[in-house]
């Protein structure tokens, strides 16, 4: 871990901190616009504001968008609260609360799927839309196993995780820069495996099962970016449509390419937002 820690005073800071439950949490807001867009990361990713970069570039061009970087995540404090859904989304809404930041299509990655129905549906008055990138839905296959955090702490102490993170460093970054990438690798040092990190990967399983048979609210219009073809999960693409089918106004958008679809098609993403925008005026 001592390589970590050097690492430490090289990371740099952006964005700014706000106080959430006696932690502070850290926020992006950028851009400028009529139309608000909260972005909300997949589970463990070391920087939401430098992960989701080129795509917030694009999208600051007409709207202000605002990167939220949930406890344990990014330049964000850690915290001793259990990570359930509801701790999660309760905290989110407390940073934009306390930036006076309502009304705006709440978009997220991965996890911030199942965390987002929680949060369309506890806070209504707020959430205006939600965009989905890929993102996990109530009762998708595989998301019943206990992951084994102990075994993963273990790891990181004996200094493995370094070694994992370098050998499955990301090779979809092309449009990142040098900086960008290398910033991203001493943040997954930082954070990966985290006390914090570790409390929500034990939340997965409950999150999930307590997520069953929950869903959008019917009158929440609904934009589903989609990976066109899973082969772990062959009936993924079915499951967003269903999804989509499931509220008034829902649209699923398949692309070609992997899980983290905002690093290889954020433009695509960014102007599908805007058509789609421009069709419910």
């Amino acid at each position: 871990m001592v390589a970590s820690e050097g690492e430490s005073h090289r990371i740099e800071s952006y964005g700014q901190r706000v106080s959430v439950d006696g932690g502070e949490m850290n926020v992006l807001v950028t851009g400028a616009g009529q139309e608000n867009v909260v972005l909300l990361p997949g589970f463990g990713t070391s920087s939401p504001v430098l992960d989701f970069g080129p795509l917030v570039r694009d999208l600051a061009t007409d709207h202000r968008v605002i990167v939220v970087e949930p406890f344990g995540y990014g330049l964000s404090d850690g915290t001793d609260r259990e990570r359930t859904t509801e701790n999660i989304v309760q905290e989110v809404h407390g940073a934009l609360e306390a930036l006076d930041i309502e009304r705006y299509t709440l978009m997220g990655h991965s996890i911030a799927g199942l965390y987002g129905i929680e949060y369309a549906t506890r806070y209504p008055e707020d959430v205006t839309a939600f965009v989905g990138i890929d993102t996990s839905v109530p009762g998708q296959p595989g998301m019943g196993t206990q992951f084994p955090t102990g075994l993963m702490s273990a790891a990181k102490n004996l200094g493995l995780l370094r070694i994992m993170n370098a050998a499955s460093a990301a090779s979809d970054l092309a449009d990142y820069t040098d900086h960008a990438r290398e910033q991203m690798q001493m943040l997954t040092n930082k954070n990966s495996l985290s006390p914090t990190y570790l409390n929500e990967m034990g939340h997965i399983k409950t999150n999930f099962e307590r997520a069953l048979g929950t869903g959008f609210p019917k009158d929440l219009p609904l934009l589903l970016f989609v990976v066109a073809e899973n082969k772990q999960t062959p009936e993924w693409l079915e499951l967003h449509h269903r999804q989509a089918a499931s509220v008034t106004n829902g649209t699923v958008v398949p692309l070609p390419g992997e899980h983290y679809l905002h690093h290889t098609h954020a433009g695509e993403i960014a102007d599908g937002v805007r058509e789609w925008e421009a069709g419910r005026r």
